[in-house]
């Protein structure tokens, strides 16, 4: 008989706010690999696979994968401590339909938000005309902040504890069943809770971070504030 695995967990690794923003990016584009040694990170922004490297100290090659349509980095991170570790807080290989909850210090939570968000989630602005044959003043500037997953229990763990910690809302959405079979789940913010959340999400200049998210809400809620 096979003994069940039991995940020995390394006393070294203390939460922190950029251990906490480097989680999030794992939960999101991050794999634990199935010989229970490495952690494999993917991403398009080369800028995100950096941040892993450095925060973890990783000293793993950058690899990159070309195709028509991108460019995807991948960095494989073999620590054995790392992965029990990952292991104790929530995280197990094929997680993407069974995720639920990540253990997270709440005074962490936001910096794992941060690295959640620029993982899997997005920031984006628009302008909405369709009252203008109404009346031509109806013209909206409109911002919305989505985190992802396709994991329902996961995205209502997001919500839940959001709420309780933030204290809002957002609404989820459900998207359509793939070809696989598979549909993803969407954690929807709109501009005034979405303002509310940026505001803490970026709440140091000094946090990492992915850069071309943050400037979408910079310039958005500069402009918001000239108009208030």
């Amino acid at each position: 008989m096979h003994r069940r695995y039991k995940p020995k967990i390394p006393l070294y690794f203390t939460w922190s706010p950029n251990l906490a923003y480097v989680v999030g990016l794992i939960t999101t584009d991050g794999c634990l690999s199935s010989n229970r040694r490495s952690v494999i990170f993917t991403s398009q922004d080369i800028e995100l696979i950096g941040h892993v490297k450095l925060i973890l100290n990783a000293k793993g090659k950058i690899g990159l994968t070309k195709n028509q349509k991108c460019e995807t980095y991948r960095i494989q991170i073999g620590n054995v401590q790392l992965y029990d570790w990952l292991l104790s807080i929530g995280l197990m290989p094929n997680k993407s339909l069974v995720l639920g909850k990540i253990v997270v210090p709440d005074e962490y939570f936001i910096d794992f938000l941060r690295g959640h968000l620029d993982g899997d989630g997005s920031i984006t602005t628009y302008t909405d005309r369709f009252n203008t044959t109404k009346n031509l003043k109806y013209i909206y500037q409109r911002l919305w902040t989505r985190f992802i997953s396709a994991s329902e229990k996961h995205v209502i763990w997001l919500q839940e504890t959001i709420t309780r910690l933030i204290g809002l809302h957002g609404k989820i959405h459900k998207t359509k069943i793939n070809h696989l079979g598979n549909r993803m789940y969407i954690l929807k913010f709109a501009k005034k809770e979405s303002l509310k959340l940026l505001a803490k999400i970026y709440y140091s200049e000094k946090i990492p971070h992915l850069a071309r998210k943050k400037k979408i809400y910079t310039i958005f809620s500069q402009k918001y504030e000239k108009k208030n």
